[in-house]
């Protein structure tokens, strides 16, 4: 059987820039939404429709992320891109705990998950791994504290695997920033926070494969976002965390 390259959270954003990338570089893919309806699109639309899969789970929970362990079987991976997230806008004590939950748990338990049940087939293959977390993992968010929460510890778990893997399995830890992907739709956040630093999903994307061809490693990509990554690094957190403190509140 044909070694295929799984994304997660395939029909949005990211996920189908990655498909169209890696489908026109001749990889098989198994693709992973919750509409199958979108799924099934996405893949006729992409180069050589009838080697890809579709696999539909939900992995804010558990059993969803056993469903498409399940559903994966003892297909051959090749490659594995942990890109379905989400974010929620809002004050901490004013977003229901049950929805933090699900979102910690799709945006760092279930790549984990995954990775590791996968690890060994990636190696034998000498594979690949993308990590899609984000340059929110890189400084505290007032009103966004969950999420940044989350991609700080997806960041820090996939460069601490890299170092674990040297040699053995390319990692990418792609740490973007701000993008048009339809992120702020599904979060709620402000819609003209970080405007400036916007940069195409599709230089995202190509930057991220770049560094994938290069072996791997912490990939920040276009220049607005690493002008945005040398700010958090320069910037002392007291006032950069006023700053954020008065972007992120609702300013309309």
């Amino acid at each position: 059987m044909k070694a295929h390259v799984l994304i997660t959270g395939a029909t949005g954003g990211f996920g189908r820039l990655f498909a169209d990338r890696l489908a026109r570089r001749g990889h098989a893919l198994l693709l992973h939404g919750r509409d199958p309806e979108r799924l099934e699109h996405l893949r006729k639309g992409l180069p050589s429709p009838g080697h890809h899969r579709t696999l539909v789970a939900n992995l804010d929970h558990e059993s969803g992320v056993d469903t498409l362990i399940e559903d994966i079987g003892e297909t051959p991976l090749e490659g594995l891109v942990n890109n379905a997230g989400f974010g929620l806008w809002g004050r901490f004590a004013s977003v229901p705990v049950e929805w933090q939950c699900a979102m910690l748990y799709t945006d760092l338990v279930a790549p984990m998950r995954l990775t590791h049940m996968l690890l060994p087939r990636l190696i034998a293959n000498r594979g690949f791994l993308i990590n899609v977390s984000s340059l929110a993992g890189e400084y505290p968010l007032p009103w966004m504290s969950g999420y940044a929460a989350a991609k700080a510890g997806l960041s820090f778990w996939s460069e601490a695997l890299a170092c674990e893997l040297a040699g053995k399995l390319r990692v990418v830890t792609l740490a973007p920033g701000p993008s048009p992907t339809g992120f702020r739709d599904v979060s709620g956040m402000p819609a003209r926070t970080g405007g400036f630093f916007r940069t195409a999903p599709e230089v995202v994307i190509d930057r991220a494969m770049h560094c994938l061809d290069h072996g791997g490693g912490y990939c920040v990509p276009g220049w607005r976002h690493r002008l945005l990554w040398l700010m958090q690094k320069t910037i002392p957190r007291s006032w950069g965390l006023r700053i954020l403190a008065r972007q992120m509140s609702r300013s309309d």
